[in-house]
């Protein structure tokens, strides 16, 4: 009763009856709606996709049959594209992932981890940037109970100690306080962070950012074959694609699409890898392709990139992700592992 209670005291009260007063002005995810938040274009979207949500969680149920494990296969990976309830999602990115196998291997290591001595720098690091976590969220706030800033540091703290040569990188606090959102459990959190780090983006978050500055150079040769008319833009005004995606892919999406669609974008990226990152750029690029190419200058083309990623396209995430894996065309692993051994090799030679 009480939890009732405290929702209905954060809704947005409006004397019409509108939307303000259906919807809750935090999200589910614990976010603070902006004051901007358009609630009845929430409604109508969320009326349309609590179907599409109620169908999926009962094949999933049917698909899982309660038990913790799952088999990598043709007919997982279209679930997966066609988006993981709330409900199981913990359970699929850890079995997907490879998190659960390294988790089973190794029980109590997290605990160790938090238990030996911590490195004062590392510490230091962390803390400086606890606070500029999620400030909209009600979860990661000081008046919370219980805080999950506690549980943020613990993962991060962890994750330090666990790979020294990144230790903590900035970025890092976002990815691993959205998968403190989602799983609610900081060992499982863990080792997801480490099948990004380790496997699915290795060299991201390392000092040098080889793998990070790599992808952006990837990415903007795949514009420049599928979208000569972007790269064009880019090349007339000189601007370097780590300018305008470089927060795409250091925080996979955060704070820079709306959560649900960040989340369906985890979703395959845990089991499909980094080659959904491309998908997912190349198709706000595409989408929005004539109004990049309006740009008369270098901070129009700035502030036209921060553009694509508002509005329905991004927010109405069923059909933005079944767009991502038709629009963009043909993307194999094999050219994009080609064009990454060229792009890197440019790199080095660049920075030697």
């Amino acid at each position: 009763m009480e939890k009732d209670t405290r929702k209905t005291d954060r809704r947005t009260r409006s004397p019409d009856g509108r939307a303000q007063d259906r919807v809750d002005s935090v999200d589910p995810y614990g976010f603070q709606r902006s004051k901007h938040f358009d609630y009845e274009s929430y409604e109508e979207l969320m009326s349309e996709y609590l179907v599409v949500l109620t169908r999926r969680s009962i094949k999933w149920s049917k698909l899982l049959k309660g038990q913790s494990k799952v088999q990598r296969n043709v007919k997982l990976k279209r679930y997966v594209r066609k988006g993981i309830p709330n409900e199981h999602r913990a359970l699929v990115w850890m079995a997907t992932s490879g998190a659960q196998d390294q988790l089973e291997k190794k029980p109590g290591y997290y605990q160790d981890l938090l238990g030996c001595q911590h490195d004062p720098k590392l510490v230091d690091t962390i803390c400086t940037d606890l606070n500029r976590t999620f400030p909209d969220n009600v979860q990661f706030r000081k008046t919370s109970d219980p805080c999950m800033q506690k549980a943020l540091y613990n993962v991060l703290l962890a994750s330090g100690h666990h790979n020294p040569a990144v230790g903590y990188c900035q970025g890092m606090n976002f990815i691993a306080g959205y998968l403190l959102i989602v799983t609610k459990d900081e060992e499982k959190s863990f080792w997801l962070m480490d099948a990004l780090l380790r496997r699915i983006l290795p060299d991201y978050y390392t000092p040098s950012m080889m793998g990070l500055k790599t992808d952006q150079e990837v990415l903007g040769e795949l514009v420049k074959v599928k979208l000569p008319g972007v790269w064009q833009t880019m090349m007339d005004h000189d601007v370097m694609w780590t300018l305008v995606v470089s927060r795409w892919f250091i925080c996979l999406f955060i704070d820079v699409l709306p959560v649900e669609t960040v989340l369906r974008i985890w979703d395959c990226l845990f089991y499909e890898g980094s080659k959904i990152l491309f998908r997912v750029a190349l198709s706000l690029i595409q989408h929005d392709q004539a109004l990049i190419q309006q740009a008369r200058s270098l901070p129009d083309v700035c502030q036209n990139f921060k553009q694509i990623t508002h509005g329905p396209f991004v927010e109405e995430c069923h059909t933005f992700m079944q767009k991502i894996f038709i629009e963009p065309g043909s993307l194999s692993m094999a050219t994009l592992t080609k064009l990454r051994g060229t792009c890197r090799a440019r790199l080095v030679a660049e920075e030697s």
